[in-house]
């Protein structure tokens, strides 16, 4: 007889913050299809930055995947950071990840990232957004922003895709402020003026 299957347990990896009061720590990520937790080299110059932006920040990371992105914001001082993740599995590592942090500042939803913009009522400072390569999401994530007023007055935006793509059209009245390519990944900071 073949011995019964177990249950598979989701494979695990581990990430390190590269900054702010939980620098160096070690959190598990799920690994998964599609997940990629943006690289070491990628945030450090990600958060150079938004140096002078993040304190007191009320974050969104809209495809929160590993999270990273707003585990770093809130280890740099955002006062808030709001996390969107549609896999059940990651999500719940998110949650464990949130808890053994004790950081009350975060939250994590598992929703679908259009979907729960549609029905926000919050403006946010910051939005993270990452979507799976795959996906094309980018651009009308980007105007599903501006249509549910997610974004407050001149909110900053992070934008990551693969980089041999051409980035998407914007909203009008978003300015480039930075970019750049690293390997298979190119990232954008946008900054929303009000209209």
């Amino acid at each position: 007889m073949p011995p019964k299957k177990q249950k598979s347990k989701p494979n695990t990896g581990k990430l390190r913050i590269i900054g702010g009061s939980w620098r160096s720590r070690l959190l598990p990520v799920i690994e998964q299809e599609g997940l990629r937790p943006t690289t070491d080299r990628v945030r450090e110059t990600l958060f150079n930055w938004l140096q002078g932006d993040i304190a007191g920040a009320r974050c969104l990371d809209l495809f929160a995947g590993s999270g990273v992105l707003g585990f770093e914001a809130a280890s740099r001082g955002a006062a808030q950071v709001v996390m969107i993740e549609q896999s059940p599995a990651a999500c719940a590592v998110l949650k464990q990840n949130i808890q053994s942090l004790k950081a009350a500042q975060m939250e994590c939803h598992q929703a679908d990232a259009m979907e729960w913009l549609k029905h926000n009522q919050q403006a946010f400072d910051l939005v993270f957004m990452d979507p799976p390569y795959a996906s094309h999401l980018l651009q009308s994530a980007c105007y599903l922003l501006e249509e549910t007023n997610t974004l407050s007055d001149h909110a900053l935006i992070y934008l990551e895709q693969a980089s041999h793509e051409a980035l998407p059209e914007l909203p009008p009245n978003w300015q480039m402020l930075k970019h750049k390519k690293a390997g298979q990944i190119g990232y954008y900071l946008a900054k929303r003026e009000p209209i």
